[in-house]
């Protein structure tokens, strides 16, 4: 019986990443988004201890159900996808000597970047020595 599928904002890091075909690709690492405004970037996924997570876009995420995200790519075309760099982190600005385009940048932009925080290092060891059963 299919699990019926989830929101992303249920997505946590270690959760099971596989291929369009059913292939595992590795786990989540890392979502990123604005879960103020509901908008779903992409997400970083781990397929090993010590290499460097791959990103994601939104677009190539075909199904999300509790513990697992399905992507619309194969391992070959996830092979080639680009190293994740972590954004750099939005600055809060006061109201108090903030311009008229601060605070519309702002209100654009958002502060809430990701959701959400990164797998540590032991938690990702920990992922792949359960996969490795």
């Amino acid at each position: 019986m299919p699990s019926d599928p989830v929101s992303w904002l249920m997505i946590e890091p270690g959760w099971k990443v596989v291929s369009a075909d059913g292939k595992d690709l590795g786990h989540v690492d890392e979502v990123t988004g604005d879960s103020s405004n509901d908008i779903f970037n992409g997400l970083a996924i781990a397929s090993g201890v010590f290499g460097k997570p791959k990103y994601v876009p939104a677009e190539q995420v075909a199904r999300i159900v509790e513990g697992r995200v399905e992507l619309a790519l194969t391992r070959q075309q996830v092979d080639r996808l680009s190293e994740y760099e972590e954004p750099p982190e939005s600055a809060q600005l006061s109201s108090e000597g903030a311009t008229p385009a601060d605070r519309m940048e702002q209100a654009v932009v958002g502060t809430d970047r990701t959701h959400p925080r990164p797998m540590a290092f032991g938690r990702r060891l920990l992922g792949w020595l359960r996969g490795r059963r």
